[in-house]
């Protein structure tokens, strides 16, 4: 049986707001598929949002913590697009600002 491949619709450094709880977000790392724990959908995906799309690693604008998101939770933060009031302390960590103005990923050492 060959399985269906669903393709991502944001990528790493696109600004989204999340559509149920509205906070603005950042998106630094994309999965094809759900791919955190059982006991961590039951508890955080209150929705049951689909396992077998993209989720979405996002720092939170103004915060310190990231979340995990189901693309279906998130639409593109067309009038905030911008990146350079966002606030997180791990933004310089994973992104560089390019001389164009947008994001791009940065390759994290440790």
């Amino acid at each position: 049986m060959a399985q269906h491949i669903q393709v991502a619709h944001f990528a790493p450094g696109t600004v989204v707001r999340h559509r149920r709880f509205g906070y603005r977000g950042l998106i630094f790392d994309v999965d094809a598929v759900y791919s955190q724990s059982p006991e961590w959908y039951d508890i955080m995906a209150s929705t049951h949002p689909r396992k077998d799309r993209p989720w979405y690693h996002v720092l939170v604008d103004g915060e310190t913590h990231t979340t995990y998101v189901a693309e279906e939770n998130l639409e593109v933060c067309a009038e905030e697009a911008s990146t350079e009031s966002f606030e997180h302390p791990l933004l310089e960590r994973l992104f560089r600002h390019r001389k164009s103005g947008d994001l791009a990923s940065r390759h994290i050492v440790n």
